[in-house]
């Protein structure tokens, strides 16, 4: 095999920076893990990493824009200093529409090209209405899912080229995900938030679905064809990994959810700037 690198993913909850979380609390606010839109004090916007809750009636701008978030409370920056009230905070998906959200993509356009016009409440993570699930089928998730347990997740990437460099492997390990739920895993790619003309972010291999274990650990692995084209080729470039909680325990196979950005897909893990600079495949 061609060189290799190990990367350590960072917890987040966030995808893009609007909307400014894929994780709501119960009053309806944005709970924030990721790159926080501040007032940097010379009429711009800082762009740190941090933690906040967030208030939905933040100023939206156009896409591709940033504004400073409305912050309703500071976290700590490390999830590791959260108080024990902060820990306790029980996490929701978004509602339908989604708000505060300026992403003009449709996720799964021939499975669902109407996503837009679908209302749907903020339910807790363990009451998700999944579609067609009785009770008697042993739904897996049954408890409130909360902050602190969230913030247990952990997970490695090793991305390593194939000798021939058309290809590179994708292989993960995970700790302290949520049990026996199913994730999925997204790749970033260079123009998927290219104000003037996005790509609709896809799948890191189809399936790009692991279900985790009573411990909350898992595995994942997959190969893509020249994922790193070399600058100026014209190709578009992996340049993140996102991995995702479904809360309605669904796989899309060619798409990453159906609603996107916190309506069923849920950031938990993700590199925290673009990366894999380092390597170059061939087509």
């Amino acid at each position: 095999m061609g060189p290799s690198r190990t990367y350590q993913l960072s917890l987040t909850t966030q995808g893009p920076t609007y909307p400014p979380s894929e994780v709501m609390d119960a009053n309806g606010d944005f709970v924030v893990i990721g790159r926080i839109n501040r007032d940097d004090g010379t009429g711009g916007v800082s762009n740190g990493w941090g933690c906040a809750i967030v208030s939905a009636e933040s100023p939206l701008p156009p896409f591709g824009g940033n504004e400073p978030y409305r912050i309703v409370r500071e976290l700590p920056d490390h999830p590791g200093q959260f108080s024990p009230a902060d820990n306790e905070i029980v996490l929701h998906t978004l509602p339908l529409p989604l708000p505060c959200s300026n992403y003009p993509m449709v996720f799964a356009p021939e499975q669902f090209p109407r996503a837009s016009e679908v209302v749907r409440p903020s339910y807790p993570f363990h009451q998700v209405d999944v579609p067609d699930m009785r009770a008697q089928d042993g739904p897996k998730v049954t408890e409130p899912v909360t902050l602190g347990t969230w913030g247990r997740a952990r997970g490695e990437l090793e991305v390593r080229l194939a000798d021939d460099a058309k290809s590179a492997e994708f292989r993960f390990e995970f700790a302290g995900m949520l049990p026996n739920s199913l994730y999925t895993v997204m790749s970033l790619r260079a123009r998927d938030l290219d104000p003037a003309g996005p790509t609709r972010p896809g799948p890191l291999g189809v399936p790009n679905a692991f279900v985790t274990d009573q411990d909350g650990k898992g595995r994942y692995r997959a190969s893509l064809p020249d994922p790193f084209p070399a600058p100026g080729t014209g190709g578009n470039r992996i340049v993140n990994v996102i991995v995702l909680w479904m809360s309605y325990q669904q796989n899309y196979g060619g798409a990453i959810g159906q609603f996107g950005l916190g309506g069923d897909i849920h950031a938990q893990l993700k590199l925290q700037g673009p990366s894999f600079e380092e390597f170059t495949t061939t087509g």
